[in-house]
């Protein structure tokens, strides 16, 4: 099992170097693009980790896994960069430092993560609404919006930029006002 901080440690460096890769080949967009892929794509398959994790799999096998995995598509920069990370025994961070470089490609372009939670799915005007009051809390030049759903809620939205949370939703409420009728 690995530690938050060790594999913050181990992927910061790897992601600073894939970031300047991008930018001297004027990829970045690119790079964020497949990133993201790769990411949801990893985080999705527990067999895919596994495998990835296992020291016990041979690094040619993982290899071959990954190319068929990233197919042409993939810019062969990005490529090759993951199969370094094979060679080097730090394709377990895979994961990590891809987040890792999202992140880094965030504050590049000045934009800002919002993971929105809701009862129901938002309308596009409902996240645009979102998107436009985090723009004015924040002073960012872009959104990111995330999405979860959660029933718990009753209503209404909980929004989380960085390490504020906007707590609109009918459970907040409920909770605000059963503690000042507590309180008062």
């Amino acid at each position: 099992m690995k530690s938050n901080a060790a594999t913050a440690e181990v992927a910061q460096p790897y992601a600073q170097a894939l970031l300047s890769v991008a930018q001297a080949n004027n990829l970045t967009e690119e790079f964020g693009a497949d990133a993201r892929t790769l990411v949801s794509l990893i985080s999705g398959s527990g067999e895919l980790q596994n495998c990835l994790d296992n020291p016990f799999i041979q690094p040619e096998t993982k290899k071959n896994l990954l190319k068929q995995l990233l197919g042409e598509g993939v810019n062969p920069y990005l490529r090759n960069f993951i199969l370094l990370l094979v060679d080097r025994r730090r394709i377990s961070f895979l994961e990590a430092i891809l987040q890792q470089y999202v992140n880094l490609l965030r504050e590049l372009n000045q934009t800002v993560l919002a993971e929105v939670t809701s009862a129901v799915p938002l309308t596009d005007a409902q996240l645009q609404t979102v998107k436009e009051k985090v723009l004015s809390i924040t002073k960012a030049r872009e959104v990111e919006i995330e999405t979860k759903i959660d029933t718990d809620l009753i209503g209404g939205v909980v929004i989380k930029v960085g390490s504020q949370v906007i707590d609109a939703s009918l459970r907040g409420q409920l909770r605000r006002l059963s503690l000042r009728l507590t309180n008062g």
